[in-house]
C-alpha cells in the first residue's frame, strides 16, 4: 500500500488508517482532533515511514527540540508548515526544569535511566501533551473551530491535559477520573487549576470505566458532532508520535543505529510502550521491548498465555498502571494480524461481550518477537524503591520501581544496553514513597503550595448519561 495518497487539493501526505477498517484514512490534522476513528478503532500510519541509520545518526548532539522536528517530520509530512512546527515544539518544552528535557542516568554498567518526569505535572505525560496542546490550538485557530476535549486518567493524563489545555480558549476540557483511585498530587494538579474551561469529573468507578464512557461518548455520533469532540488520551495519535521522540533521544546518546537498545516500560493502556514499537516500525534498532506491570497484570498474562482476558482492577501503589482495558493494544494488534481489520473488529466484539479472547498462535509467536513481559506486586514494588535508594542515592516512584524490578527480573541480553523509563517524580506518590525509604520527596518550587490550594471538581455516578448532561451543560457550544 503506498505511503501517501493524494488530498484533493493535489497535496500528498501521509494519510492515517483505524484499526477497524470502516472510518475514512485522515491526514494529520484530521486524525489529531478526531482522536478516536468513527467506527470505534484507533488511528495508525497507513504504512511506517522509516528513518535511514543515517538519519538516526544525525540526530545525536541535537537539542531534543531538534530531535522532534526530525523524528516527526516524516508522520506530519508537511501538513504544518516547518517554521510553524518549530515554533510550537520550542514552545512546548521551553517549560521543562531539565536542559535536556528527557535526561538519561546511568545507574549500572548496563542499566539507564530515562527521566521523563521534568515537565511542568512531572509525569512523562507532559512530553506529549505540551506539544498537543499547541498543535491543536494552533488547527482550531486556523480552522476558525472550537472543540471539547475529553479524556479518562487513571492520574498523570488529566494533570498533564489540564495543565496544557488550561486557559486556551478555543477548547473546553472534562477530564474524567476515577475518584479516590488517584494519588493526592495527582489529583490536586488537576482540581487546583482554576480556569473557566477545565472541568474535573471523579467519577465513582474505575479508570476502565472512565475509559469506557469517553469511548462511548466518542461513538454517539450525534453527540459528537455537536460538541466538536477530540481526544487526548493515548488514543490519540499524536500522542503516541510525540512520544516515540525519547527513544530515538535515548537509543541515539546509547549508540544507535550502531548499536540495538533495549526497554523496559512501565505500562498500563500500553500507550507509551506502543511508542518504542512505533519507533522500532520507523527504523530504531530496538532489541526488546518489556512491558512492566503491577498486579494488574493483564498484559503480562496475554504474553504467557496467549489469552486476554479481564480480571477486575486492583487498587496499588502504582495507580497509573490499574488498568484492564488496554487500549492502545489493538494497535499492535493490528499490525500482528497483518492490518486484518476484520479480524480486529472480531477479537474487539469478543471482548466487550465475553471479557476476552484467545490469540491465534501465530499472531502470540509475532509479539513475543519484540515484547516482554514481567510483573511486581505491591512488596515488591516497595522493595525495589529501598534498594535502589540503598544502591544508587536515587528515589524513584512507585511505577518506575516495577519498571527497575522487572528489568532485573528479564535479565536481557548482556551487552545491550538497557533503558527503564522513568515515568513520574517520586514526590507524586508521597505515601509510598516514605513506606519504602522512610521521607517524603520533596515536590519541586512550582508545586510547594499545592496543598493549600483550593480544588474544583464535581463527583458523578457511574454513567454515560450523567457524564454527558454534564458536559452538555457546562460546555460553551
Amino acid at each position: 500500500m503506498d505511503r501517501v495518497r493524494a488530498l484533493s487539493n493535489g497535496v500528498e501526505h501521509v494519510q492515517y488508517v483505524s484499526t477497524r477498517g470502516s472510518a475514512p484514512a485522515l491526514g494529520f490534522q484530521d486524525a489529531m482532533l478526531a482522536g478516536l476513528a468513527r467506527d470505534g478503532g484507533l488511528y495508525v500510519p497507513e504504512a511506517w515511514p522509516r528513518l535511514s541509520a543515517g538519519e538516526i545518526r544525525n540526530l545525536a548532539g541535537k537539542r531534543y527540540p531538534e530531535q522532534v522536528l526530525e523524528v516527526t517530520r516524516p508522520l506530519i509530512d508537511g501538513a504544518i508548515p516547518e517554521d510553524d512546527l518549530a515554533e510550537m515544539v520550542e514552545q512546548a518544552y521551553a517549560g521543562f526544569a531539565h536542559a535536556a528535557v528527557v535526561p538519561l542516568k546511568q545507574m549500572s554498567s548496563n542499566a539507564w535511566l530515562l527521566e521523563l518526569f521534568h515537565g511542568p505535572t512531572l509525569a512523562f505525560k507532559d512530553v506529549a501533551m505540551q506539544l498537543l496542546a499547541r498543535l491543536i490550538d494552533y488547527e482550531l485557530s486556523r480552522r476558525g473551530e472550537r472543540a471539547t476535549i475529553i479524556g479518562a486518567t487513571s492520574g498523570d493524563t488529566g494533570a498533564a491535559a489540564v495543565g496544557a489545555f488550561a486557559g486556551i480558549a478555543c477548547v473546553d476540557v472534562f477530564i474524567l477520573h476515577p475518584s479516590g483511585r488517584v494519588s493526592e498530587v495527582q489529583r490536586r494538579q488537576m482540581t487546583s487549576v482554576a480556569h473557566d474551561n477545565v472541568h474535573n469529573i471523579a467519577l465513582e468507578g474505575t479508570f476502565d470505566d472512565c475509559q469506557s464512557i469517553v469511548k462511548a461518548l466518542f461513538g454517539d455520533h450525534e453527540f459528537r458532532d455537536r460538541m466538536k469532540l477530540a481526544g487526548v488520551n493515548s488514543i490519540n495519535w499524536a500522542r503516541v508520535m510525540a512520544q516515540m521522540v525519547y527513544y530515538f533521544s535515548a537509543a541515539v546518546a546509547l549508540g544507535a543505529p550502531d548499536r540495538a537498545v533495549s526497554f523496559v516500560v512501565p505500562t498500563g493502556n500500553f500507550g507509551d510502550i506502543f511508542a518504542g514499537y512505533a519507533a522500532k516500525q520507523m527504523g530504531l534498532p530496538v532489541d526488546r521491548l518489556a512491558v512492566a506491570t503491577n498486579v494488574n497484570d493483564i498484559l503480562a498474562r496475554m504474553l504467557s498465555t496467549g489469552r486476554y482476558e479481564l480480571d477486575g482492577v486492583v487498587p496499588t501503589i502504582s495507580p497509573s498502571m490499574d488498568i484492564q482495558i488496554s487500549s492502545n493494544f489493538e494497535r499492535v494488534l493490528f499490525d500482528a494480524l497483518e492490518r486484518d481489520a476484520d479480524a480486529v473488529n472480531a477479537l474487539m466484539r469478543d471482548l466487550s461481550e465475553q471479557g476476552g479472547f484467545s490469540l491465534p498462535q501465530g499472531v502470540l509467536d509475532v509479539l513475543r518477537g519484540d515484547f516482554d513481559a514481567g510483573r511486581a506486586d505491591e512488596q515488591e514494588t516497595l522493595d525495589e524503591i529501598a534498594a535502589t535508594y540503598e544502591e544508587t542515592g536515587e528515589v524513584v516512584d512507585p511505577h518506575t520501581a516495577v519498571g527497575l524490578l522487572v528489568a532485573r527480573k528479564l535479565q536481557l541480553a548482556a551487552g545491550t544496553p538497557v533503558v527503564t523509563l522513568a515515568t513520574a517524580h517520586p514526590a507524586k506518590f508521597p505515601d509510598a514513597v516514605k513506606r519504602a525509604v522512610g521521607f517524603e520527596p520533596k515536590l519541586p518550587p512550582h508545586l510547594a503550595d499545592l496543598y493549600q490550594r483550593p480544588e474544583r471538581f464535581d463527583t458523578l455516578p457511574n454513567s454515560m448519561d450523567a457524564v454527558r448532561a454534564h458536559i452538555e451543560m457546562n460546555s460553551r457550544f
